[in-house]
């Protein structure tokens, strides 16, 4: 049924990196969420309303709060799919992180109004009338948030999106709390006992950790995560795959929305190749990486000595001593400088975000450990951090 309601309502439903088509993915999801939203909300306000249940009529207004997040969604997207302008040179693809942020602090708020009406509800208890018809009601409605589910996170898979794979957890999450008002229906019935205030309030706390959870996911978008681990593996599967690369250093990954990545890195190549060769090579590799992986990419060309056996022979003992030290430490540009009282060993070390050793204390070590080698030997060491993948 999903792939007939895609296949039906979106053009060119293949293009998913398209910023038109992933506004048609999400115009059709938002017209879903917020007409079956919309029917559970009434149905369920009518039901909470007659038979004077707060659990139900905290489930309904929830659907209602989807409802406006399925707008919100819309109008995110719909802002994200805008071209580049002089203001914006990255695009606007970020306006659907920003989006799901608004949408988490309603949650949030309206968890803590239906907290407050479950709470006057237990002071001030009012039985519950048991109905087959609320009962419908709440069973209609799992199924229904169960499909919405399903199908906000088949969507989200096709077009990589975080909003609508949060909708999609949203929709489970209705799903339980749904459960639990039934639950409490039925288990009134059998015993007697009111516990329609105390389950309103559960599925108001539940409202509050999932408009919580959503926040500091939108919240860690906003201020920049580490990029997919499959994404950065092929970005330097595709470079290290040229003849000419003998390595890449200082990757780094930036995203301005789903599907909108810029990347620098550093390649190595060898230092006695013609240089309009090598820049030539570093043209086609940005090229193929944009077309291939939709990747902006720039790259710096770092020419390394491979004839020098001196050089190659320190820079592997160089390289034993960081394995020595933490297998975790990694080097680039080494290269040496020969004196008449000394020499200098000029290269940087890429370490871990938030190392455990200082960067003065591993200077110090690592100069210790280089003078064992030869005591006229000075390191210039600069450290690096590791972004987002090893040095290869």
């Amino acid at each position: 049924m999903i792939d007939k309601l895609v296949k039906t309502f979106i053009k060119d439903y293949q293009k998913t990196t398209s910023p038109v088509v992933r506004t048609r993915y999400a115009i059709l999801a938002g017209a879903v969420g917020i007409i079956s939203n919309l029917v559970l909300f009434a149905i369920k306000l009518i039901a909470g309303t007659l038979f004077r249940s707060i659990s139900v009529t905290a489930d309904a207004v929830n659907n209602l709060t989807d409802a406006g997040s399925s707008i919100i969604t819309l109008v995110g997207f719909k802002i994200s799919s805008k071209p580049a302008d002089d203001k914006h040179p990255y695009g606007h693809a970020r306006a659907e992180y920003i989006t799901g942020f608004v949408i988490s602090v309603v949650i949030l708020l309206l968890g803590f109004e239906l907290i407050k009406s479950s709470f006057f509800k237990i002071i001030d208890p009012e039985p519950v009338k048991f109905s087959y018809i609320t009962v419908a009601v709440l069973v209609v409605s799992i199924f229904v948030k169960l499909w919405q589910s399903l199908f906000n996170k088949n969507l989200s898979k096709r077009i990589n999106s975080a909003a609508l794979e949060a909708t999609g957890q949203d929709s489970m999450n209705d799903v339980i709390s749904t459960g639990a008002v039934l639950a409490s229906a039925i288990f009134a019935r059998l015993t007697g006992i009111q516990v329609d205030g105390y389950m309103g309030i559960a599925v108001a706390l539940f409202i509050i950790y999932s408009g919580i959870k959503l926040i500091l996911e939108t919240m860690n978008l906003l201020m920049g995560t580490a990029p997919d681990e499959e994404l950065v593996s092929d970005i330097e599967r595709k470079i290290l795959g040229y003849e000419g690369v003998l390595g890449i250093h200082d990757l780094v990954v930036h995203s301005y929305g789903a599907d909108n990545y810029f990347a620098s890195v550093h390649v190595e190549v060898p230092a006695d190749r013609d240089v309009l060769e090598s820049h030539d090579l570093m043209d086609v590799i940005e090229r193929d990486v944009f077309a291939e992986l939709n990747v902006n990419l720039v790259i710096h060309m770092d020419p390394i000595v491979t004839d020098d056996e001196m050089v190659n022979s320190l820079r592997r003992q160089v390289n034993d001593i960081l394995a020595k030290i933490d297998s975790e430490l990694s080097m680039h540009d080494f290269r040496v400088v020969v004196g008449k009282t000394h020499s200098n060993l000029i290269f940087d070390v890429v370490v871990p975000p938030a190392y455990k050793i200082s960067d003065t204390q591993l200077r110090e070590l690592l100069d210790a450990e280089i003078k064992k080698i030869d005591s006229t030997y000075n390191s210039v060491i600069t450290i690096d951090r590791k972004y987002i993948s090893t040095t290869h």
